[in-house]
């Protein structure tokens, strides 16, 4: 049996990660954290959260949380997934990231961990979604630059950042399979007069409002044709499940960086 522990336990996600590690019979729950001042911290997650028998504490350092596991699921902040990750190399456990919104320097410090450790990291840790990123790759490969791409995601008021991390992982399956570089075809602030569309631009759009989990099209519009891929997604457990899947996977790799086509062998 595989020790699982969770970072960021009280929030919506944390809560789904302990669900799905206690549901199912290849992992146990061994470690939690929440970030420094938190009124949880300290406290024995059997008494916080439903369905926990272990007295398992409540840490604000993930160092002394990762102690005895064999993975630790982050869906947290930038800030705190690059701490985790530090961490989770010191300890050699598998780091399964779903956290979105890095900068470039967050990504390469993750990066630089992944020599001492196992990291799995995707912007959606979905089946559906990544099956969406392989078929956008060859769409895009198939298509010339008359078919303009476009990517609309719609999430939650409650999302701080935009485009969503699932959205800029089919703008690099786009641009991978154009062979262009995303950073250079990118187009993501249209206001005003902004004149015609530029030939080649991947453009995306981001749309918040009320309690929707997650909606994303890959549009490709051409003269006379649209082909439009969509995924929706109804229910959050599919990235905790995903996310546990991930961590059982990755205890048998060697060091690296991966992502969920890994995962999956798409």
């Amino acid at each position: 049996m595989s020790r699982i522990a969770v970072a960021g336990v009280s929030g919506r996600m944390g809560q789904m990660l302990i669900e799905a590690i206690l549901s199912d019979d290849r992992a146990e729950l061994s470690g939690a954290t929440e970030h420094p001042g938190h009124e949880w911290v300290g406290k024995s997650l059997a008494d916080l959260v439903a369905g926990v028998a272990e007295d398992i504490p409540v840490l604000a350092d993930p160092a002394k949380s990762f102690i005895g596991s064999d993975a630790v699921l982050d869906f947290t902040t930038p800030a705190a997934s690059v701490a985790n990750a530090i961490a989770a190399a010191e300890h050699k456990i598998v780091h399964v990231i779903g956290t979105t919104g890095f900068s470039d320097d967050d990504l390469a410090k993750i990066s630089e961990c992944s020599g001492q450790t196992v990291i799995v990291r995707a912007g959606n840790m979905s089946l559906g979604i990544n099956l969406l990123q392989s078929i956008t790759k060859t769409v895009a490969s198939a298509l010339g630059a008359e078919f303009d791409i476009e990517i609309v995601e719609t999430h939650h008021r409650h999302k701080v950042d935009a485009p969503s991390g699932t959205a800029l992982m089919l703008g690099e399956a786009a641009a991978t399979g154009r062979g262009v570089s995303l950073r250079d075809a990118s187009d993501r602030g249209r206001d005003g007069h902004t004149g015609q569309r530029v030939r080649g631009k991947i453009g995306f759009a981001a749309i918040r409002g009320g309690d929707v989990v997650g909606e994303h099209d890959v549009i490709f519009a051409g003269k006379g044709e649209r082909i439009v891929l969509r995924h929706i997604a109804t229910d959050r457990r599919i990235y905790a499940l995903g996310a546990l899947a991930a961590a059982l996977w990755g205890i048998s790799q060697q060091n690296g960086e991966y992502s969920m086509t890994d995962v999956l062998g798409i």
